[in-house]
C-alpha cells in the first residue's frame, strides 16, 4: 500500500468516525428532547367551525398527539365524551377540544314531553335555531268560511328547542305531492308540557303555515293578551 492509498484509509475512516459521533450527538440531542417534554398522549381539535348549541359528533374533529405535559387538565381525550353534548359558545377550526367548551343537551323537565314537527327552512329562522334555544310558535289559520279572515295566532310562547335535525326534502300534503312540489325542512323537537304539545300539534295539522321566532336570550317579556291573535282588520 502506497502512501496516497494510506491517506485515503485514514481520511476514510475519519469521515466514518465523525459521521459515528454526528450520530450519537443527534441521538443524545432527541433524547435530552424526550426527557424535558415527556410522553405523548392523544388530544382533538375542531375540523371546521361549529355554531353554538350545535350537536357534536366524532366526525366534527380530528385526533392529534401531544406531549402529555402541555396538555390543559380540561382538554377531552375521549370522544364518548361528546355523548349528547352542544357546544356552549363557538368553536373554531383548529382548537383544541376542552370540557368547558361542551355542555349536556337540553333535557325534559317534571311534566314536559318531547314533541317534534317540521319546519320550512324559510320560515324557521333559517340556520339560527339551536337546541338550548327558545322560540314563540306562531300559526296561520285560513278563514273557515267564505267571509271569515285569516287569522295569525301564537300557539306556543317561549318554547325550548331540544334538538334540530337535518335539512331534507318535505312534502306538506297530498297536493304538493301530487304537482311534485318538495320543499326543504327541519325537523325542530321542543320540550313541552301537554297543553302546548297539543296546541303544536293541532297547528302542524291545520294550520296553512306555522312559523317560528327566535326569542332574544334573557328576554321574559310575556305577550300581551290582545297581541297573541292578529287580523288585517284589527290592525286598520
Amino acid at each position: 500500500m502506497n502512501s496516497r492509498q494510506r491517506r485515503g484509509v485514514i481520511l476514510l475512516l475519519l469521515s466514518v468516525l465523525c459521521a459515528a459521533g454526528a450520530f450519537v450527538g443527534v441521538l443524545m440531542v432527541i433524547g435530552d428532547v424526550r426527557s424535558k417534554v415527556g410522553p405523548e398522549t392523544t388530544a382533538y381539535e375542531v375540523r371546521s367551525d361549529i355554531q353554538p348549541y350545535e350537536k357534536l359528533s366524532a366526525a366534527k374533529f380530528d385526533e392529534i398527539t401531544m406531549p402529555e405535559r402541555w396538555l390543559p387538565e380540561t382538554a377531552v381525550t375521549d370522544l364518548r365524551d361528546l355523548t349528547g353534548k352542544i357546544a356552549l359558545t363557538p368553536l373554531r377550526k383548529g382548537s383544541l377540544l376542552q370540557r368547558d367548551m361542551i355542555v349536556e343537551r337540553p333535557a325534559l323537565g317534571e311534566g314536559e314531553q318531547e314533541i317534534a314537527i317540521m319546519i320550512d327552512s324559510a320560515t324557521g329562522v333559517a340556520g339560527k335555531i339551536r337546541p338550548g334555544a327558545r322560540v314563540n310558535i306562531y300559526a296561520t289559520f285560513d278563514g273557515r268560511d267564505g267571509d271569515a279572515e285569516p287569522q295569525s295566532k301564537v300557539i306556543v310562547e317561549g318554547a325550548e328547542v331540544i334538538d334540530v335535525g337535518e335539512l331534507t326534502p318535505f312534502d306538506r300534503d297530498d297536493d304538493a305531492r301530487r304537482r311534485g312540489q318538495t320543499t326543504e325542512a327541519v325537523p325542530i323537537t321542543f320540550a313541552l308540557g301537554t297543553l302546548d304539545a297539543q296546541r303544536v300539534a293541532y297547528a302542524e295539522s291545520f294550520a296553512s303555515h306555522v312559523r317560528l321566532a327566535l326569542v332574544a336570550p334573557g328576554g321574559t317579556e310575556p305577550i300581551r293578551p290582545r297581541d297573541r291573535t292578529y287580523t288585517l282588520d284589527g290592525d286598520k
